[in-house]
């Protein structure tokens, strides 16, 4: 039995005033999705419990099965363990974006303007943060570079309650003074993110940025912090050989932490740009090397959710459509049987920019096992008409795998 999940991060919605109160969802031509969910189990589930903040960190543990009351320790460690950082006992790791800032005067009266610097690329943004490192690393911090926006700093013997730290993504617009660290704990944090404002807005690959017409990624932003996560192994729970295949290091940390496989996909971006045949064919390469079950991470609908972009967000979902599942069904097929099922971790309202903890629509289907108690397009509303909900998020993982 092979077994596929088909992740797409942030899809479900809210209404969207600007598609005429219709979702992404709603919208998409997404025949392939609507096939399967017309002979599958289709339902709603709830991916973030109350007591968490909605995010990909938390909805993925749960997708994946793992109870993130349990087990999560924070967004930038699982991200640190993908980068190959060490963590020691008593290191806190943050989260650390470079962000567009806009406005003049004090640092605490400026904007924000873009929370991935402008989509700055991998290898610009390595300068940045090498700049970073020698001016405000060594000892107590260092800075280490990710992808695109995405980098990691290392609080080494911090504490590791910092107070409320606030995920650039969920302020754009907003002016950055009332949002920046403000328990005495985290005092030195946004010391460190001012100075960086101070540093890199007169860097030559953003005066090179603005010159070309590009946004300048000339601040550092810092959040998402965590203490070193100890998840069990995702072959010893489920007794499957699992492969994460994503863009995105906070997922391929989970892959990592659960002792999965995280193949390299050139060409995926995290975006909508993004290789989605590539990543399609990295899974079936996983599932023909003998692994049981592969999880594609997808995070375009999420970015263009975040983006304000939702004529790219349906598009990322048919893309998907497109790209993605016929090369995977193109192989599960020749298999007596198989099982996949494909859901979005947590809403991202293009309403409101960030990440909502609201139940989302899940499709379960099984070759050997086709039903026919669905019709129509899958999305928000028609998941919510079958009467099927699934609480505990973390659960649905053992459903799936025991259909």
């Amino acid at each position: 039995m092979k077994y596929a999940v088909v992740l797409y991060d942030g899809m479900a919605d809210y209404p969207v005033p600007a598609l005429g109160g219709k979702t992404p969802m709603e919208l998409a031509k997404k025949p392939v999705f609507d096939s399967l969910a017309n002979r599958g189990e289709v339902g709603l589930v709830l991916t973030v419990q109350k007591e968490l903040k909605p995010g990909s960190d938390v909805a993925n543990l749960s997708v994946l099965g793992y109870d993130a009351l349990q087990y999560y320790t924070g967004r930038s460690p699982l991200e640190a363990v993908s980068m190959g950082i060490d963590m020691a006992p008593g290191d806190v790791a943050l989260r650390c974006n470079l962000v567009t800032l806009e406005g003049e005067g004090e640092y605490e009266t400026l904007t924000m303007r873009d929370y991935s610097g402008g989509d700055i690329s991998s290898a610009e943004a390595a300068q940045l943060i090498d700049a970073v490192q020698e001016a405000l690393g060594g000892g107590r911090f260092d800075f280490f570079s990710g992808v695109s926006y995405r980098h990691c700093m290392m609080y080494h013997n911090g504490n590791s309650y910092l107070g409320t730290l606030t995920p650039p993504h969920d302020i754009s617009g907003k002016v950055v003074g009332p949002y920046l660290p403000s328990h005495e704990n985290a005092a030195v944090l946004g010391e460190m993110m001012e100075e960086s404002f101070n540093l890199l807005r007169k860097h030559p690959v953003n005066r090179k940025r603005v010159a070309e017409g590009k946004l300048p990624a000339n601040s550092i932003w810092l959040w998402g912090e965590g203490v070193k996560p100890a998840l069990p192994s995702f072959e010893a729970t489920y007794g499957l050989k699992g492969s994460i295949i994503s863009a995105v290091d906070l997922l391929k940390g989970i892959g990592i932490c659960a002792g999965m496989n995280t193949p390299h996909v050139e060409g995926a971006t995290g975006y909508i740009d993004t290789d989605f045949k590539g990543k399609a064919e990295a899974a079936v390469a996983e599932l023909c090397k003998g692994q049981d079950f592969v999880y594609i991470h997808i995070e375009a609908p999420d970015e263009c959710g975040h983006r304000n972009e939702p004529e790219k967000k349906i598009r990322s979902i048919e893309l998907i459509d497109e790209l993605v599942l016929p090369v995977l069904l193109n192989y599960l097929d020749t298999q007596d049987d198989y099982k996949m099922m494909i859901l979005p971790d947590h809403p991202t309202p293009i309403v409101t920019g960030t990440h909502a903890s609201d139940p989302v629509p899940y499709m379960i289907y099984r070759k050997g096992r086709e039903l026919h108690n669905f019709e129509g397009s899958i999305n928000e509303q028609s998941a919510a008409k079958t009467g099927i909900f699934i609480e505990k998020g973390f659960t649905l993982m053992r459903r799936f795998i025991d259909f």
